[in-house]
């Protein structure tokens, strides 16, 4: 459907971000032409989350995506927590039906599907940097993937042993090696203050066995550039998006695009 037939009866889905991107907006917005669905996306950002969420409530806006930093805080605002999200205390979607709030954590199945295609052996030893919101999305992946030794590298002492704790994993203040290195804080996020920086030191890369980066701005951070430069396999946050924004897209409208569809709408995001 042309934007141009926008009308009374066209659904808004957004984003609630720190940094809003067009990733999403034109992910979503393509699918909804391709597919002939009378909605529109838009992304947002806020400094006042729960008269955000109002919005969302009162205005029947159809969903909501959530992104760092808010992806714990929303949690109070909502009505009902399925167990994607209510299990790792995490939500990254919110469906509004009829008012009632719903909330789901479709970056959790994302992962777990690129860990199961990637072909990571399960004995590899993985090191996670990060212990926010998404860092409990990865991390309860990657256990209940079968990833049975790893470290939570997250400098606040409060959420990094804890969340080390809930998978049995270890936790370290600093960046530790591992066959399997994993970024999940915004170090190498375009336009941040770490833009051009790595969470991991070339000789920790270059002892891994792969190496997984969840920023998606943009697809080839510095950690994933330095990763294919020492020849290793790597899993990057173009791939994490794409997956967990299709899941968000059938939460939201109960179609489900085709494989080939998700991987063009993904390639015209980040165009």
């Amino acid at each position: 459907m042309s934007r141009s037939f926008l009308n009374r009866e066209t659904q808004l889905c957004m984003s609630l971000s720190a940094r809003p991107s067009n990733i999403g907006t034109r992910f979503h917005n393509y699918l909804y032409d391709e597919l002939e669905l009378n909605f529109v996306y838009k992304a947002f950002t806020t400094t006042d989350l729960p008269a955000a969420i109002g919005g969302v409530r009162a205005l029947g806006i159809r969903g909501c995506a959530v992104s760092m930093p808010f992806k714990e805080d929303v949690i109070a605002l909502v009505d009902v927590m399925h167990d994607s999200a209510s299990a790792i205390e995490s939500v990254n979607t919110i469906v509004n039906d009829d008012g009632v709030l719903h909330a789901y954590n479709t970056d959790y199945q994302a992962v777990a599907n690129l860990l199961a295609s990637s072909g990571f052996s399960t004995d590899f030893s993985v090191a996670v940097t990060g212990s926010g919101g998404m860092a409990k999305a990865v991390v309860a992946a990657l256990r209940d993937s079968g990833f049975t030794r790893g470290t939570v590298v997250a400098r606040n002492a409060e959420t990094g042993p804890a969340l080390a704790s809930a998978y049995g994993y270890e936790w370290s203040a600093e960046a530790v090696s591992a066959d399997l290195l994993v970024n999940v804080t915004p170090v190498g996020m375009a336009g941040g203050p770490d833009a051009d920086a790595s969470p991991y030191s070339d000789a920790q890369i270059e002892s891994a066995q792969a190496v997984f980066d969840v920023v998606a701005m943009p697809s080839e951070t510095p950690l994933i550039v330095k990763a294919r430069a020492a020849g290793k396999p790597v899993v990057t946050g173009a791939q994490v998006i794409a997956l967990q924004a299709a899941e968000q897209f059938v939460l939201y409208t109960g179609v489900r695009p085709s494989d080939d569809q998700i991987q063009r709408a993904s390639e015209f995001s980040r165009r």
